[in-house]
């Protein structure tokens, strides 16, 4: 069945809470559905929806997706790579297609992901072509209010097609706001016009405050305010296209000076090169975003295989500068502690620096000393840590045994798969895991403080046997010893056995099992004076060797 923006559909109300994060590190889905109002979800079949009526949404949106969606069309006709296609249907109208994860990783790691998200630079640069398009208007008074106007609805026209993100909202309604403040001729103060926007938006939308795009957005434009003409007059250029340079870089360094706290807490790197690439996509982003317009409003689809080609180049180019050498600086984790230190860090030496204030500089010198000291004693206790952290997955499992910076991870995942990247390593990331040895479950080896051979694994003298279904009708004699029983894969024990035969402190269920096997064990467990954890749904185990506790 294929639904449409606004079919009423008739669903069974088998309501279920969302799932919190349950390993470290993990995004945090649940506090981001509740950022937009949801606090529940439905599992259903597609057999289990019924569809009652159609045309019930709001009719403006309606008609904007149907329209995008025509647009959109247009491209997948003309431009015949797929990658390319995806770009242009993202960086023109917003419509959020697959992009491989090899782009996206170029544009994140090059620090131009913006570049993909409909935003006030593509609504800057529609407001600069209509203004030049329509100068002539300006001999006459009406004329040109009728000019403005129409700037102004065209403008929030396609920010409507776009899907009205925090960006577009914001750069419209500050367009509009200076359009008219020029055209009643009333003094504008940016400072104002940016509260204003910010005033205007959370009256629509108050859970905008904890969207990211919505934070990073707006302190990337009040950084073009403060910040750019400051630096911009740090080299007095007399060459006409050198000071156009310039003021570029300047431009690209305000953006990042004022994002740079939050995007490290976000995103957790920092892109070494952006100002060349930047600098790079600067004309291109410019020229795609005329070519794109002018394509599906003016039926020019002559232009479309040097349009693809200007993608594909500009994709090239990008890939090419993340990997360079040192490109980027990855896996920055910091604490609300050390985001607030930095912040202050950046907000006092600006302070400092803008009025040449001593104390100021000496204040914000010292913030730094102390981030740099938080950030070492991090760095120290990463490199004594010694654990196990068995993950919460959801049909997989893992397990990293971290000894300093070191960790070997025995699971069935692959390093390159979307479970890993999602669940197991941003938690490796976070505790300042550099090394990372994948172990199969059938495989042996031996490292330092690491043994696994014959279903058994030492690990700094914590000790664990593998029971599988290898074990199936087995009996273990002489009863021996270990800390940790980790049962996986459905093995045909039971926990009465299991406690005769094995002289263990704790038992751990991983999600191998089947549900059937997990009910199975808990309602075993459920009478019996046995330390154990369920992985399934529940919060991942932690063994930490070093203080000897388990969490």
């Amino acid at each position: 069945m294929k639904l449409n923006y606004g079919d009423e559909v008739l669903i069974p109300a088998k309501h279920l809470p969302v799932e919190p994060p349950y390993n470290p590190a993990e995004f945090d889905f649940r506090t981001w559905l509740a950022s937009k109002n949801i606090y529940q979800q439905s599992f259903i079949r597609q057999d289990q929806i019924i569809k009652l009526n159609e045309n019930r949404g709001n009719p403006v949106i309606k008609y904007a997706l149907v329209v995008r969606q025509r647009q959109v069309d247009i491209y997948r006709k003309l431009i015949k790579d797929d990658e390319a296609f995806a770009v242009a249907s993202t960086l023109i109208l917003g419509y959020r297609a697959d992009l491989s994860k090899e782009t996206l990783s170029a544009y994140s790691r090059t620090g131009t992901i913006h570049a993909l998200s409909v935003s006030g630079m593509h609504v800057g640069i529609i407001y600069i072509l209509l203004n030049w398009l329509l100068v002539y208007f300006d001999k006459n008074a009406l004329l040109k209010l009728f000019k403005l106007l129409l700037i102004c609805t065209l403008i929030w026209y396609y920010s409507l097609l776009t899907g009205f993100s925090p960006s577009v909202l914001r750069s419209a309604i500050m367009l509009t706001v200076f359009i008219l403040a020029k055209q009643f001729k009333r003094t504008t103060n940016n400072y104002n016009i940016l509260a204003f926007t910010a005033f205007c938006l959370l009256i629509y939308n108050p859970f905008l405050i904890w969207d990211v795009g919505f934070q990073l957005s707006f302190l990337a434009v009040f950084g073009l305010i403060y910040f750019q003409p400051k630096i911009y007059k740090w080299f007095q250029i007399k060459n006409k296209w050198l000071d156009k340079l310039w003021s570029a870089i300047a431009l690209s360094l305000a953006a990042q000076i004022a994002t740079l706290p939050l995007s490290v807490y976000y995103f957790h790197q920092f892109p070494v090169y952006f100002i060349i690439s930047n600098l790079f996509i600067l004309f291109p982003i410019t020229l795609l975003m005329y070519a794109g317009i002018s394509i599906l409003l003016l039926k020019v689809y002559f232009l479309a295989p040097a349009f693809e080609w200007l993608i594909v180049f500009t994709n090239n180019g990008l890939k090419w500068i993340a990997n360079l050498p040192f490109s980027g600086i990855t896996a920055i984790w910091i604490n609300r502690y050390q985001l607030l230190l930095l912040s202050l860090f950046i907000m006092i030496l600006t302070i400092g620096l803008a009025y040449n204030r001593k104390k100021y500089l000496m204040t914000a010198m010292a913030i730094l000393l102390v981030l740099q000291l938080t950030l070492s004693y991090d760095k120290i206790k990463a490199m004594q840590q010694k654990q196990i952290v068995f993950f919460s997955l959801r049909k997989n499992f893992a397990a990293a045994f971290i000894y300093g910076r070191e960790s070997i991870l025995v699971s069935d995942l692959e390093l390159d798969d979307k479970s890993f990247d999602f669940f197991v390593k941003p938690a490796l990331e976070q505790k300042l895991v550099k090394t990372i040895n994948l172990v199969k479950w059938q495989d042996d080896l031996i490292m330092k403080n690491f043994s696994k051979k014959d279903k058994q694994i030492i690990f700094n003298n914590y000790s664990l046997l593998l029971m599988d279904e290898s074990f199936n009708y087995k009996k273990l004699v002489n009863k021996p010893k270990f800390d940790m029983v980790w049962l996986h894969n459905n093995p045909r024990q039971t926990i009465d056995n299991i406690e005769k035969e094995i002289d263990f402190s704790m038992l751990i269920i991983d999600s191998s099992n089947h549900d059937y096997s997990l009910s199975k064990f808990q309602e075993q467990l459920a009478t019996m004076k046995i330390d154990h954890h369920i992985l399934k749904k529940n919060n991942s185990y932690l063994v930490d060797l070093k203080h000897k506790t388990n969490e």
